[in-house]
């Protein structure tokens, strides 16, 4: 098989990766009739995108929940937004909040009320700079080396920075949320960092996507019952909710999303 055009050679590697294939660049190689190091160039494109995982001499399919921030900011915003919606609902006036970062919380950033004279600290480079000109929010960035995957800084310097706070609330980003093993995402270090987070916090709350509910990853962040509000979809599974809610959360629902525009 042979293929002038780059992308589109790209676009067959993806799919391959897509459908939980494992791909060898050797073999590639052979396949399309180019270079080894232009298929690394592909590979690198593509996990860069969050497509796929580099390993020695090739790449596997992505883990569920492992997209990076900039992919993830533009997937899903009307049903994010849906839930940031009802998520405000709990901010009480002149609370120090803590936004982890989240594509989820980076929708509630956008609709925080302007009169409640919130304190705002935040990990996340995307959420800083959504509320960089709000003159009625007083911002802290929490800063560390920047992980791409996460969107922010989730490193020691990170967890030293919010172990020295007292949060009257925090928005934990969830990458999953089952009822055995409660919050839990796809990189060690992101799980340690939500740990410290919520260990800072007097209060929790986390939004969920229909998409995340019974997602299994591998790193545990906390328990349900340490999640004070749970905030869901509108058309959440109703065995699941209620199995949630009996672990002790306090379980609350989005309204319908509005239609795209």
């Amino acid at each position: 098989m042979h293929t002038d055009i780059p992308l589109e050679r790209r676009d067959l590697i993806a799919q391959r990766l897509a459908q939980g294939q494992t791909v060898v660049a050797a073999a590639l190689a052979a396949e399309f009739q180019v270079s080894e190091d232009a298929i690394r160039r592909d590979l690198r494109a593509l996990a860069a995108e969050g497509r796929c995982r580099r390993v020695y001499g090739g790449a596997l399919p992505p883990l569920p929940g492992a997209l990076p921030m900039v992919v993830r900011m533009d997937a899903g915003r009307e049903r994010k937004a849906a839930l940031a919606r009802a998520a405000v609902a709990v901010i009480e006036p002149g609370e120090f909040l803590f936004l982890d970062s989240s594509s989820t919380n980076l929708a509630l950033a956008a609709c925080l009320p302007e009169d409640h004279a919130l304190t705002v600290a935040t990990n996340s480079v995307d959420i800083a700079a959504a509320l960089l000109r709000r003159q009625d929010v007083q911002l802290i960035m929490v800063g560390g080396a920047v992980d791409p995957l996460v969107g922010g800084c989730v490193d020691a310097t990170a967890v030293l920075a919010v172990g020295q706070m007292n949060i009257q609330r925090c928005f934990l980003g969830a990458c999953a949320v089952t009822v055995e093993a409660g919050i839990c995402t796809v990189d060690a270090g992101d799980a340690a960092f939500k740990r410290a987070l919520r260990a800072a916090s007097r209060r929790c709350v986390a939004m969920a996507t229909n998409d995340k509910l019974g997602l299994q990853l591998p790193y545990r962040v906390t328990p349900i019952r340490e999640i004070d509000h749970l905030v869901v979809e509108h058309d959440a599974d109703f065995q699941t909710l209620k199995a949630l809610a009996k672990q002790g959360a306090q379980v609350l629902k989005a309204a319908r999303p509005a239609a795209p525009g």
